[in-house]
């Protein structure tokens, strides 16, 4: 049992020192629309909220939008090219070079 959490640990080395080879190093707007309109629509349909959400905040995108802003949303961004082959990023890497507007 220990020998795959350490598996995992190497893993999770390897994904951290990746670097993002597909597309720019940030969230297009069409990514971000995607990640605030899927994480809306389930909290909508009464999935758990990730995080305390200040009071005023009772939208559902606004509060999608509030999670990503914090950084606490699980979500991989699968880019790929024309020739098949793509690369998984998490939302977080890409998260440090987006500047996320209010809209």
């Amino acid at each position: 049992m220990g020998r795959v959490s350490y598996l995992s640990e190497i893993k999770d080395k390897e994904r951290k020192e990746e670097k993002i080879k597909i597309g720019p190093p940030k969230l297009t707007k069409y990514e971000l629309a995607r990640v605030i309109g899927a994480r809306a629509l389930q909290i909508s349909m009464g999935a758990p909220v990730l995080i305390e959400i200040p009071k005023g905040i009772t939208d559902p995108i606004d509060i999608a939008l509030y999670e990503l802003k914090m950084g606490v949303l699980p979500i991989i961004i699968r880019r790929r090219k024309p020739d098949g082959t793509y690369q998984d990023i998490p939302v977080q890497e890409l998260l440090k070079n987006t500047d996320i507007k209010e809209y």
